[in-house]
């Protein structure tokens, strides 16, 4: 069984199309054929089902896919630890972040970039769930984000608490209400608002208290992408819930505390549950907390 063979077969079990699976791997359709007939006959079964022109997995194939891509995966984790044996930080990183962690995260790139050139810095926003599944798949090397712990995340994800961050109201200094000490949930639901689509972790829980509460808000814009909501905010007469830690580069808005209990969101710093640390990304997360530290 050759790497080369397993590549193969897990491509064409992706497309399902031995003739694209050879394209994308750059070799013929009859080399595809044959390498994955000799990877058949090895295993004793048959890996796929061909229909035609079409193919499709067999049971062993889909048992086999799962395994096949844990061996390419721990292949080029080895590859990598052998490579930063040399101590050379050079290569990729994979950041995934929340967009409520921009402001976080944004302050600890530029000195990191400086220290390591040689590294090729890669942030991909998204929700959430998005990026805890990409960073399961190997697809990041590490992912900041807001998260509510669960039970299952014991068997996929390993975390490191990083801070707590209070959800409040956010305005601009320019608003009439900024000057407020606090502000109650039922006269939040009173003012007209721009939040977070659904999806993301803040909003899920805004959702919730509002729900708990029986208040209904007068969402008037929503909006995936927290930078862009902030400022909308900065700039006009406009108000957003969010946790505090989201404003540290925004020198205009202010956070007015929302009365009676306290709301946080903990952020944590999740790695692949067992998986791997690339030294660079080990390198970037202490930049990260020492930023934090100030």
């Amino acid at each position: 069984m050759e790497i080369r063979q397993i590549n193969y077969f897990i491509k064409a079990a992706e497309l399902l199309h031995f003739t694209e699976a050879a394209a994308a791997c750059f070799v013929t359709q009859s080399t595809l054929s044959q390498q994955i007939k000799q990877l058949e006959e090895e295993l004793g079964m048959l890996l796929f089902d061909r229909i035609g022109k079409h193919v499709r997995l067999t049971e062993a194939g889909s048992v086999f896919l799962h395994h096949a891509r844990q061996i390419i995966l721990s292949v080029n984790k080895s590859k990598q630890a052998v490579f930063e044996l040399n101590n050379l930080v050079i290569g990729e990183l994979r950041i995934g972040v929340t967009s409520a962690f921009s402001s976080v995260l944004l302050p600890a790139l530029a000195p990191f970039s400086s220290k390591y050139p040689g590294i090729k810095i890669v942030v991909e926003y998204g929700t959430a769930a998005e990026l805890e599944h990409k960073l399961k798949q190997a697809e990041l090397d590490v992912l900041l984000a807001f998260h509510e712990q669960t039970d299952s995340d014991r068997t996929s994800l390993e975390m490191e608490h990083l801070f707590s961050s209070r959800i409040m109201m956010v305005v601009s200094k320019r608003h009439p209400l900024a000057n407020l000490k606090k502000i109650s949930l039922a006269n939040l639901a009173k003012i007209e608002l721009c939040l977070p689509s659904k999806g993301f972790s803040s909003r899920d829980l805004l959702d919730e208290l509002f729900h708990k509460a029986n208040l209904l808000p007068l969402i008037k814009i929503e909006l995936n992408n927290i930078h862009s909501l902030l400022s909308l905010v900065d700039e006009g007469n406009w108000a957003t819930i969010l946790n505090e830690k989201a404003l540290i580069t925004w020198e205009n808005l202010v956070a007015v505390p929302i009365s009676g209990k306290e709301y946080y969101k903990q952020a944590f710093i999740l790695w692949q549950k067992g998986g791997y640390r690339k030294k660079s990304a080990t390198l970037f997360v202490n930049e990260l907390v020492k930023t934090l530290l100030g």
